[in-house]
């Protein structure tokens, strides 16, 4: 006799995880959803009131081999916050904010300690982003991954009116690029910089120059850009707004250039900030070409505001404001991205 146990999949396992779940997860909701976790479908009342002509932005996307290092390191707080981050930033790039998010974790043996840890990082940051998480599944895979990776993606849905959409469509010549910070590589980049690091350190060894393990640098979680950038579309220096791109794989021409019109391009001053350390030792320690760094890594810049020239100068004042640290680092010019 065979059980579906022992052919690798334990189904108490996966009950024990919806238990340790609940209590976190409907901690995210709001009066607009109408469902308790375990039924076949997430309910989210379509409530925009404010909202003159809405439009519902989504995204969906992974935290690719950065999940490598957390396995490696046994540490899976932090990869739900990047995937949640992650996404937020992507709508925030529309201009939308963030209202549901629905997540999927997958292994090759279903670990609740583990799976509880990364769906914590989830309730987290869909908290600080002011988003519920109303759904989400879960699959034991035996012999698709070894028994202790997983892997995990996150689909987002927000909200924006659509005199407020972000697509590029007013970006102009002469704009400015502003720059914000990025707490790391985020969640792009891993396979090279695993393949570089991997060859000269351990993800345990501690590095003066980082001034924390290699791995620290690594995992640092990928911030989210709403609470900062987010009211200030909201505001009269929002219509100053013409463009922003989430720099991801592609790195920041490679994004920024997906929201630049025909016959415009990117004029970008790579000496105008400091890249993080982390960046230099990938480069350094893999003898990597500039052009690779500059299309596999964000190099210190997570997310890039195309603001019209007349109120730059606002619109970073109100950045700061918000604790941020914007910097210029180009302008839109003639040419082709």
């Amino acid at each position: 006799m065979t059980t579906y146990k022992d052919s690798g999949v334990d189904i108490k396992a996966g009950e024990n995880l919806v238990d340790r779940i609940k209590k976190p997860v409907r901690s995210t909701f709001n009066r607009n959803v109408l469902a308790d976790i375990g039924l076949f479908g997430a309910f989210y009342r379509a409530n925009f009131k404010g909202i003159k002509k809405p439009v519902l932005v989504s995204s969906v996307d992974g935290v690719g081999t950065k999940l490598k290092i957390a396995v490696a390191m046994n540490r899976h707080n932090t990869v739900g916050q990047d995937l949640v981050n992650h996404c937020v930033n992507d709508i925030l790039a529309c201009g939308a904010k963030p209202l549901f998010f629905l997540d999927y974790y997958a292994a090759g043996k279903l670990s609740p300690d583990v799976a509880e840890q990364v769906i914590l990082g989830f309730v987290k940051a869909c908290k600080e982003n002011g988003c519920a998480l109303i759904g989400g599944e879960t699959a034991e895979m035996p012999g698709m991954y070894e028994a202790d990776d997983y892997d995990v993606a996150g689909t987002i849905v927000g909200i924006v009116d659509e005199d407020k959409v972000l697509n590029g469509r007013k970006v102009a010549k002469g704009d400015v690029l502003i720059g914000l910070p990025s707490t790391g590589l985020h969640t792009n980049g891993y396979s090279l910089a695993r393949k570089v690091l991997q060859s000269k350190y351990s993800y345990n060894t501690y590095v003066d120059e980082l001034n924390k393990t290699v791995g620290d640098a690594l995992l640092a979680v990928h911030r989210s850009y709403m609470p900062s950038v987010y009211p200030l579309l909201q505001k009269s220096t929002g219509r100053s707004i013409h463009g922003i791109s989430h720099i991801t794989g592609g790195g920041i021409e490679g994004n920024t250039g997906r929201v630049v019109p025909k016959k415009l391009a990117l004029s970008v001053d790579w000496y105008s900030w400091e890249r993080p350390v982390i960046f230099d030792i990938i480069q350094r320690t893999g003898k990597v070409p500039e052009e690779d760094m500059r299309r596999t890594f964000n190099l210190g810049v997570g997310l890039v505001i195309i603001a019209g020239r007349k109120d730059a100068d606002k619109i970073i004042d109100a950045l700061k404001k918000k604790n941020e640290k914007p910097f210029v680092m180009g302008e839109i010019v003639y040419g082709k991205c």
